[in-house]
C-alpha cells in the first residue's frame, strides 16, 4: 500500500465535522486551554491514578529503565524530584545496570517510590529459578521487596499456566519479597495471554504496548488510506475487561517507534509529537499509566508536559496524522504479528523487527542486541534465503525481505 509523503492532513473544523474520535473513549480539548497552560509550567506529574485493585497511587507518566546505564542516577533523580514515583526495571536491562542505577538513586526513598521488575519465566521453569531471578533484582535495587513482579514479554500462554510461577509468588509474598504480580507483552499472542491473565484473577497489572497506531478506527476515521495500520483491535476491549476486574493497567511503546527528530519540524505552537502521543494514551479511561523510557533531563521535561491529561488537544491530532504518514510503511506494529507464517524456517520476524526498532529507532544498540541475543530463534537464515517467502507478507508494507538479513549482521555481536 503506497502513501503519500507530503504529509497531507484534514483541517481542524473537518476533522471534527468527522467525529474522528466517536467511540474510542477519546475526548477533545482546545490547546490554548489546560494542555497549553500544562506546557508552559515547570515539568511536573500532575496526576497519580490508582493503579487497580493494588490501591498504589502512581505517576501517570513513570519511568522506563530499559536504557538505563551505570552513571545515570541523576535521570532517575530528576525524574524524581519532578514528582515520578513509579519505576520500572528488568534484570535483562542493559545487564544489570538498570536495576543498579535506579537503586543507587533511591536509596534512601523507598517509602516514596514504587519498583517493579520482570523476569522471562518459561513454562517449564522452575519455582527455585524464579526466586533466584527475584533476589538478583532485590539485591541490584537495594530493597527488600519490588511492588510488582511481572512475568516479561510473554507471548504464550502456557508461561501463564505453569504451576511453578504460583507456588513462586505465593512464597515470595509470603516473604515479602513482592507485593504484586504483573504480565508483561508485546509481541504475538498479545490478547489471548492478555485475556488469560485477567481471567485467571492471578495477575494484578498488566503492561502491554498500546499507542494511537493500534487502533483501526483512528486510521478509518482520519483517511481511508490508513484502513491496514493498525492490527490490535482486540485492545480498547482487553484493557476494558482489566478496569471492570480491578487489573491495573499500564502501557509502554506510547510512541510508535519514537522517531521524535522526524516530528520536530512540525512541533508548533508549544505542542509535540511525544505528549500528543501521551496525551492520546492517557485520554483512554481505562489507562492507568504509561511509561517510556527516559534518556536526558530534557526529554523527562518534555514528556511530563503531557502529564495529568484526560484528553486529546485538537491540534495534536495534525502531528499524530502527520507521523502515521512519515512512518506508516516502515514501522513495525507491536503485537502485530501478521507476517508469523510467512517464514518456513521459522524466523520470528516481528520479534526481529521489533529489536531492529531499538537499535535503529531508540539508538540503543546495545538493548537491542541484548534482546535479539534472547529470542529463541534468530534471522540467521535469511542470510542465505533465495526465495524471499517473507517479500509482502507485511499489511504495512514494510519490506521484511530486504531488512532482515542486514538486522541478523547488525544485532550479532
Amino acid at each position: 500500500m503506497k502513501r503519500s509523503r507530503d504529509g497531507s492532513i484534514i483541517g481542524r473544523r473537518e476533522f471534527l465535522k468527522r467525529g474522528v474520535l466517536a467511540g474510542v473513549g477519546v475526548s477533545l480539548l482546545p490547546l490554548a486551554g489546560s494542555a497549553s497552560a500544562a506546557l508552559e509550567a515547570a515539568p511536573q506529574i500532575r496526576r497519580y491514578s490508582t493503579l487497580g485493585r493494588t490501591g498504589l497511587k502512581i505517576s501517570d507518566i513513570s519511568f522506563g529503565a530499559s536504557q538505563l546505564t551505570s552513571g545515570q542516577e541523576d535521570l532517575v533523580l530528576h525524574a524524581f524530584d519532578c514528582g515520578v514515583n513509579y519505576f520500572d526495571s528488568a534484570e535483562t536491562y542493559t545487564d544489570g545496570e538498570s536495576e543498579t542505577t535506579v537503586g543507587n538513586a533511591l536509596k534512601g526513598k523507598r517509602d516514596k517510590v514504587f519498583l517493579t521488575s520482570k523476569t522471562i519465566a518459561q513454562a517449564g521453569d522452575s519455582r527455585a529459578s524464579m526466586m533466584t531471578a527475584l533476589e538478583g533484582s532485590l539485591r541490584r535495587l537495594q530493597t527488600d521487596h519490588v511492588d510488582v513482579y511481572f512475568n516479561h514479554a510473554v507471548n504464550d500462554p502456557a508461561r501463564l499456566k505453569n504451576p511453578e510461577w504460583y507456588e513462586f509468588v505465593t512464597q515470595a509474598k509470603s516473604q515479602g519479597k513482592l507485593r504484586f504480580t504483573g504480565m508483561s507483552g508485546h509481541a504475538g499472542n498479545l490478547a489471548e495471554c492478555l485475556d488469560y491473565a485477567i481471567d485467571s484473577g492471578h495477575y494484578d497489572v498488566i503492561l502491554c504496548a498500546h499507542n494511537f497506531g493500534q487502533d483501526p478506527r483512528f486510521f478509518q476515521r482520519f483517511t481511508r488510506n490508513f484502513d491496514f495500520v493498525a492490527r490490535q483491535p482486540e485492545l480498547p476491549r482487553i484493557m476494558a475487561k482489566a478496569t471492570a476486574k480491578g487489573v491495573g493497567v499500564v502501557v509502554m511503546k506510547t510512541l510508535m517507534g519514537a522517531r521524535l527528530n522526524d516530528m520536530r519540524p512540525y512541533e508548533s505552537g508549544g505542542a509535540t509529537f511525544s505528549q500528543a502521543a501521551f496525551r492520546w494514551v492517557l485520554s483512554n479511561h481505562n489507562v492507568d499509566a504509561l511509561i517510556v523510557s527516559m534518556t536526558s533531563r530534557p526529554m523527562i521535561d518534555e514528556y511530563l508536559g503531557a502529564s495529568g491529561a484526560r484528553a486529546t488537544a485538537a491540534a495534536d491530532l495534525p502531528l499524530l496524522n502527520r507521523y502515521a504518514t512519515l512512518n506508516g510503511d516502515s514501522q513495525c506494529r507491536p503485537a502485530c504479528n501478521e507476517c508469523a507464517s510467512a517464514c518456513p524456517f521459522g524466523v520470528p520476524i516481528a520479534d526481529v523487527m521489533r529489536t531492529r526498532m531499538y537499535a535503529r529507532d531508540y539508538g540503543d544498540l546495545r538493548f537491542a542486541r541484548t534482546e535479539y541475543a534472547m529470542l529463541s530463534s534468530n534471522a540467521a537464515a535469511c542470510l542465505t534465503c533465495e526465495a524471499k517467502p517473507c517479500a509482502g507478507a507485511c499489511p504495512h508494507g514494510i519490506a521484511t525481505d530486504l531488512l532482515l538479513a542486514p538486522t541478523h549482521r547488525m544485532l550479532v555481536a
